[in-house]
């Protein structure tokens, strides 16, 4: 009965509030026929009068006004431009007949499980109050619609008033008149806007030529995209793009848009209210000046553009996910029965979820009638069966209440329970409404009195007025509350007033200075006020005596607080990050309460101790990151740990009393004094340091498990520390060490490492002695052998990993290796092994991870199939010929064979199913059927050699650089390292070469590897100074919603001509962020062309970053997230990360051999000279990467490790000569202007190269015979467009310089002949055998260069530009035997030339270039080879078919016809000028295409 008097009175109301729609309706019909007859009116006037009179005409149309002189504006300034009121111009909405509720409805209506629009909210205006709003309004306006975006918006909807107001005015026509009015010329343009992939990001927009004519006269101008609302379950969303200057305020753009406030959202995460003095345009510039950008124009651009938006974002009212609000309060009016039983009877009430309680109260009077209160912490919520989409709050306690609340929806219902199951979950009374840019405490959630724990961290929250932070003292046991990154200011005087505090966090909110109130909070235990200005403390704080820890790190003091010695509860000393110069052991030793001290990434430069007393009570000290350089804490007693890393210490002085732990990493120590002996020491790392020699007291030190004195200048090691019998861990590897002392009893070491010393021979016993021992590297050292692991046929050695790579062990140490049973890892690399003995490979069956790479292999043992655990198998630059029997092995991985003499691969029936990459690249005798490519089709990655060019002659190509590329996983499961390698680039003798590294995710470095090249390509054409470094901020802005919140190191080298000097050479422009990093082998030395941007290294960017109050983390982060100070992405950041990049630039000379790149994990294990010396003499680029990355994993990487190596052949015979339009061979072998990138290499699933190894042709045959050569052949001319002509330092003057030989051939389909009929008409010529199916010829192309052989070549018809009379350069055109080498001497060459250089058919056939690399002549000559040159010219039938070069079917020139051929040119010669006469008026040259790359 109670169920069907709600569902009357439910309907009941529906039938009010369909009555107030219809009133509404009727309303908004009659507004919009009196607005559509004054529009109509408005248009006949404009339609009738000229442009005269329109100028005299009033309320048809007005001139664009001056700006008016007011606050924002810029007296004696042009406004906007006015856009025309009659017809839509661009971006005007055409939509404007359509009725204001139809598109009000439709902007309403939700989508995709949005919450519902209330009913009667934001009712239509009345005929005349949508006149006046239209009068009222001031900015001229073009009406449009916008895409979707995150998040609904709540509460009543403005845009059924702005439709209104837009259909009083007109289509597009804004207020009457169309001043601009006191606001400074704000023009507010409402677009359509398309969206990208992105859910947030849109394409560029477009305004009209006057709007950008505005823009160019003043820098100080722009343009600001303002949004209605962000909603993802909305059709549409309003989007304008407001024009502006700098100091237009934002209360000017809200009076333009008739809003209240200006909304401001930094990297989609927080949104806070722009006050109404603050500037918007000012705000998006400063934002672009601290990314890096320098130029105002460039400035300008930017701000206009719309990809913008995902780092900077204006709304015009506040945006709320429905998440979020669901988490702050839920709402709603429901039928709700009390208790347990149906003794109650179910009735509507009003229902609130808000903090930690249920709120059930009457309909009508919800403030001030009765309220139900039900504390759900404790509790629990559950689903009623009997009754649908209902759910049972109960309370905890003896007393617990019930309340059943009914929902309509299952959606609904499901809101409910999900967060009401979150609060009854919690032990304690717990409310977290972090980033939720709240700018007041919800109202009820003061009904939830039992709250112990409020956090409001990274909010907005006022100081004063309603549900501001004066509202807080209403909790009556708030006992912990969290206020950082408020943005206060200054400290909340109402906090003072809260006595039930023990913990309160004001971090990073910009406080000064503390009241002196802050001493009524007795029961304080834990105040923390890091990322501040704070420079004193007042005294009151003293009777804080519960205090037990104060947070005062990356603030402003220059000395320890006073205030300190009154806290006796205190017993930790947090300063890190402030201004100290000094320690004062004087006043740390009156601190007698204080056990642990943190001073790091402070000034300090000195220690002084004044007094003669000790220190008893200090336990712990951090003084990392300082300028110390000697240090004397002798008089601290009690010390156990000291960490004092990355300082100058020349000496170090401690006491030994109590002291475990010792961390002096990176530092110039030369000596190091503990006294007396330590007995209690653990752990001891002096890693990078200038030690001679490991401590006596260090020998003495009886509990001692971990020595780490890597990188230091050790000579000996005392067999005392090897003896030890505590010790379990000793690193002393990149020392002089020459020799190990001999062991005489057993030891209990674990792990040794010896890697980087001048080893000839291990002890004879230490497999005996050490049979502990699990880790052994000795890798980059000169062993010969190694000792025994077994005396008999039984072996007791656990050794499971073992490194031996770059040594000089041969297959003698085979057998020696057979007696560890239990190894997992073993890498041999870079040895003098010629072959693995089966019987020997048989017996590590427990082996995981086999590396053999760099030696002299023939053949991999078959016995390996007894590896049953090999995962991992890495055997490349080695030269075997028989692909190994590992494809059996049902655990294998990763197999790598590249750059060997693979011919075949035999296979099984099915590959085992883990298998994830397989390596076959650089086995060039290799031949992989299709058969066998579909077999490893389901493979994770495989990587192959790219098909050869059959265009080009790999011999006899000019070649300048070429790149080889490894990269390797290690450890991890998956490869987050993307390199980019383009060899031919933009006008072809030029390269990019770049690495990115996203260290823990994939994402980034994908998308820097597909859209940094045509980045950089935009970036050089805009800019010769600035463009490397606006190619890294452009790239950084297009990383878009990706770049939020995850980042990349990245590095980029660019090789080009310059410009501005064409007699130069190449030059070499290197920029990076982050840890990647580039070299360059100049004359055999590592030249360092990149700066690493780490907070320890990068010694500026770490003191910019502590200026700004970041938080630095124990583990030395940002905030915790990244050690970089420079990166792309992470705009959650800002303004600590930047990414403004680190630019270099230099010329590249003779000297300069090899360009490395790598990431942080490559260079972290190799020293720039050791990958310099190791790689240098090697010719192949591939095996040189591989073997960087493979001696990074055996020096102890276990990271994804990524190298390139570019070798340079910039040599005296390198000529880069263009002449006549004809650009010479890339690398590749083929022009630029029609080359096009290689299908990217697969590395770990994604795309790892981008090269130009496939010509065109190739592409093209792949895609069939069938596609057209339209496209081509326009790109053929492409070359003969105007422009400098460049020349090489070698060559100067226009002469000429020589030209590799090089096969020229026209393939195409022979159904067709010249004039339109059947080939079978046509006669066959004479000695020429074909198949009808391709005609090739093969010429020697020659630039002849001396003395006496300049002539003026004749004009070119064909080209966009002939060359000049001044140019004197020209060709020889020689025809000679297929595959033979012109060999004859510069007579012969003359001889030839004064022949044929009068030809007009010669000159222009060298004129055109086709996509394949040849060069065909333009013109209708050679009847001998008609067909070759007239086919590439059709553009209908099968002559649109690319070129293409079959090697079973050509057409060749014999050698008898040489002659007949010769005399056919000269007969052509004498009609050749009039012949090009008829043809110059009617040919019509080609459309140019800018295509991309």
């Amino acid at each position: 009965m109670a169920a069907g008097t709600g569902t009357a009175r439910s309907r009941c109301r529906g039938q009010k509030r369909a009555g107030a729609r219809h009133r509404r309706r009727s309303a908004g019909r009659r507004l919009l026929r009196a607005a559509g007859g004054r529009r109509g009116a408005a248009s006949r006037a404009e339609r009738f009068q000229g442009a005269a009179a329109a100028e005299g005409a009033s309320g048809a149309g007005r001139a664009a006004q001056p700006l008016q002189s007011g606050p924002g504006s810029v007296p004696e300034q042009p406004g906007p431009p006015r856009v025309p009121r009659g017809r839509p111009g661009p971006g005007r909405r055409r939509d404007a007949g359509i009725p204001a509720r139809a598109r009000a409805a439709a902007e309403a209506a939700p989508a995709g499980g949005g919450r519902p629009r209330a009913s009667g909210a934001g009712p239509a205006r009345s005929g005349a109050g949508a006149a006046a709003a239209v009068r009222g309004l001031g900015v001229r306006r073009a009406m449009g619609e916008a895409g979707t975006g995150p998040g609904p918006r709540e509460g009543p909807e403005p845009e059924e008033d702005e439709a209104a107001a837009a259909a009083a005015g007109g289509g597009g026509g804004g207020a009457r008149g169309g001043r601009a009015g006191p606001r400074g010329g704000i023009r507010v343009l409402k677009r359509n806007v398309k969206r990208n992939g992105s859910r947030s990001c849109l394409n560029r927009t477009r305004f009209g030529s006057r709007e950008r004519d505005w823009l160019r006269e003043d820098a100080g101008r722009g343009c600001v995209y303002v949004y209605g609302r962000d909603s993802t379950s909305c059709a549409s969303s309003d989007l304008r793009l407001v024009l502006c200057t700098v100091d237009t305020p934002a209360s000017e753009i809200c009076d333009g848009e008739e809003r209240k406030n200006l909304f401001l959202q930094l990297h989609g995460d927080l949104v806070r209210r722009l006050e109404p003095t603050e500037k918007p345009l000012q705000i998006v510039y400063d934002y672009l000046a601290g990314l890096g950008f320098d130029d105002p124009v460039r400035m300008q651009e930017e701000a206009a553009n719309s990809d913008l938006s995902c780092m900077i974002r204006f709304y015009s009212e506040k945006p709320c996910q429905v998440e979020q609000l669901d988490r702050i309060l839920l709402s709603g009016i429901y039928n709700v029965r009390k208790g347990k039983t149906q003794l109650h009877k179910w009735a509507e009430r009003l229902v609130i979820l808000c903090g930690t309680c249920l709120i059930v109260s009457s309909v009508k009077d919800s403030h001030t009638g009765k309220m139900h209160i039900l504390p759900l912490v404790g509790g629990k919520v559950e689903e009623m069966k009997r009754r649908q989409y209902t759910l049972a709050f109960t309370s905890a306690g003896a007393q617990a209440q019930t309340y059943h609340v009914s929902f309509e929806t299952l959606a609904e219902c499901q809101r409910w329970h999900r967060q009401a199951s979150t609060v009854v979950s919690m032990r304690l009374s717990m409310v977290d409404l972090s980033c939720y840019s709240l700018e007041e405490v919800p109202e009820h959630l003061f009904y939830s009195q039992d709250i112990i724990y409020l956090n409001l961290r990274h909010n907005f929250l006022r100081s004063c007025g309603a549900g501001s932070l004066d509202s807080l003292c209403r909790f009556s046991q708030l006992k912990s509350l969290n206020l950082s990154h408020n943005r206060l200011g200054e400290f909340p005087l109402s906090l003072c007033e809260i006595s039930t505090l023990t913990e309160l966090n004001v971090s990073c909110n910009g406080l000064h200075c503390l009241p002196t109130q802050i001493g009524k909070l007795l029961n304080l235990q834990s105040f923390w006020l890091d990322g501040n200005f704070l420079t004193s403390l007042p005294e009151e704080l003293e009777s804080l005596q519960q205090l037990s820890c104060l947070g005062l790190s990356f603030n402003n003091f220059r000395e320890l607080p006073a205030i300190f010695e009154k806290l006796t509860f205190l017993d930790k000393l947090a300063l890190a990050g402030n201004l100290l110069e000094t320690l004062d052991l004087a006043v740390l030793n009156r601190m007698s309460h204080i056990k642990s001290v943190d001073l790091r990434l402070n000034n300090l430069k000195r220690a002084a101790d004044d007094t003669p007393e000790g220190n008893k009570s200090v336990t712990y000290m951090d003084l990392r990151d300082n300028h110390l350089t000697d240090l004397d804490l002798s008089s601290l007693g009690s010390l156990e740990q000291l960490h004092c890393e990355r300082n100058k210490l020349k000496e170090l002085t401690l006491s030994g009393f109590s002291l475990r732990a010792l961390y002096a990493n990176n530092n110039c120590l030369s000596s190091v004094n503990v006294y007396p002996v330590p007995g209690q020491l653990t752990c001891l790392e002096l890693v990078h340091n200038q030690l001679q020699c490991v401590p006596d007291w260090a020998c003495e030190a009886k509990k001692l498990e971990v020595l780490d004195m890597s990188y230091n200048l050790l000579v000996e090691l005392p067999s005392r520390i090897l003896s030890s019998l505590s010790l379990r861990k000793l690193m002393v590897g990149h020392n002089n060490l020459q020799s190990l002392p001999p062991l005489v009893e057993h030891i209990p070491l674990e792990v040794l490492d010896l890697q980087h010393n001048l080893l000839t021979e291990l002890p004879e016993m230490l497999f005996f002695k050490a049979l502990n021992l699990r880790y052994l590297n000795v890798s980059a050292n000169s062993l010969e052998s190694l000792p025994s692991a077994c005396t008999g046929e039984e072996s007791l050695s656990m050794l499971q990993l073992l490194y031996l790579t770059n040594n000089n062990l041969t297959d003698q140490c085979i057998p020696v290796l057979a007696g560890h049973t239990s190894l997992r890892i073993l890498h041999l690399a870079n040895n003098n092994l010629q072959a693995f003995p089966a019987s020997k490979l048989s017996k590590l069956e427990h082996l995981e991870e086999l590396n053999l790479s760099g030696n002299k292999l023939k053949t991999i043992p078959t016995t390996v199939s007894n590896c049953k655990l090999l995962h991992t198998l890495i055997a490349h630059s080695n030269e075997i010929s028989i692909f190994p029997e590992i494809l059996h092995l049902p655990r294998i991985q990763i197999v790598d064979l590249s750059c060997n003499e693979l011919t075949e691969i035999l296979i099984p029936e099915a590959l085992p199913a883990t298998l994830q990459e397989l390596d076959l690249t650089g086995n060039t005798n290799l031949v992989l059927e299709h058969q066998t490519l579909d077999i490893f089709s389901h493979i994770t990655t495989l990587k192959i050699d790219a098909k050869p060019s059959l265009t080009t002659d790999s011999a006899l190509t000019s070649t300048f650089w070429s790149h080889g590329i490894a990269e390797m996983a290690g450890q991890r499961n998956k490869l987050c390292v993307s390199t980019l390698a383009m060899g031919s680039f933009a006008e072809g003798v030029e390269a990019v070469y770049g690495m990115f590294d996203g260290d823990k995710n994939e994402e980034l470095p994908r998308l820097l590897q597909c859209t940094m090249a045509d980045v950089l390509l935009e970036e050089v054409q805009q800019s010769d100074t600035m463009f490397m470094s606006n190619t890294f901020l452009v790239s950084h802005r297009k990383l878009g919603m990706a770049g939020q919140k995850l980042g990349s190191s990245a590095v980029l080298c660019y090789i080009r001509h310059d410009l501005s000097d064409p007699a130069s050479n190449f030059s070499l422009t290197v920029a990076n962020v982050g840890t990647c990093q580039a070299i360059l082998c100049r004359s055999g030395k590592p030249l360092l062309l990149s700066k690493v941007f780490s907070l320890e290294q990068c010694s500026e960017d770490a003191k910019r970053i502590k200026e700004q109050k970041a938080i630095i983390t124990e583990d030395n982060k940002v905030n915790g997230v990244t050690c970089c100070t420079r990166m792309l992405g992470c705009t959650y950041l800002h303004p600590w990360i930047l990414p403004k990049p680190h630019v270099s630039s230099i010329p590249l000379t003779v000297q300069d051999e090899l360009l490395l790149l790598g990431n942080k994990a490559l260079w972290e294990h190799l020293s720039y000279t050791e990958a310099v010396s190791a790689v240098r003499h090697l010719h192949d680029p591939l095996a040189a990467a591989k073997k960087l990355c493979t001696l990074a994993q055996s020096y102890g990487c276990q990271d994804n490790v990524g190298a390139m190596v570019v070798c340079l052949n910039i040599s005296e015979d390198s000529c880069t000569c263009e002449m006549h339009g004809i650009t010479l061979p890339g690398p590749g072998g083929f022009s630029s202007t029609t080359a096009k990138p290689a299908t990217p290499s697969s590395s770990s699933g994604i795309a790892s190269e981008f090269g130009s190894e496939l010509s065109a042709s190739e592409v093209s045959s792949e895609v069939g015979s069938t596609a057209s050569d339209e496209h081509n052949a326009v790109g053929l001319d492409g070359s003969l467009l105007p422009r400098q002509e460049r020349r090489c330092s070698l060559h100067p003057l226009p002469p000429s310089s020589i030209f590799q030989r090089q096969p020229s051939s026209a393939t195409f389909s022979s159904n067709q002949s010249d004039n339109g009929l059947d080939s079978d008409d046509e006669q066959p010529v004479e000695g020429v055998m074909t198949n009808g199916s391709k005609v090739e010829v093969e010429v020697d192309i020659h630039c002849c260069k001396g003395k006496g052989l300049e002539f003026e070549p004749p004009a070119l018809e064909y080209s966009a530009s002939a060359p000049g009379p001044e140019d004197d350069s020209g060709l020889v055109l020689i025809i000679q035997r297929q595959n033979s080498v012109n060999s004859g001497t510069a007579q012969g060459g003359i001889k030839e030339k004064c022949e044929l250089q009068k030809s007009p058919s010669t000159c222009c056939l060298y004129g055109k270039k086709l996509s394949n690399g040849s060069i065909v002549p333009l013109e209708e000559s050679l009847n001998l080879i008609e067909v070759a040159t007239e086919a590439p010219k059709k553009k209908t039938g099968y002559f649109a078919a690319p070129s293409q070069m079959e090697p079973e079917d050509q057409f060749v020139v014999p050698p008898d016809l040489e002659e007949e051929v010769k005399e056919q040119m000269k007969r052509h010669q004498e009609n050749g000028a009039d012949q090009e006469q008829k043809e110059e008026s009617a040919v019509v040259l080609p459309e140019e295409f800018d295509t991309a790359l």
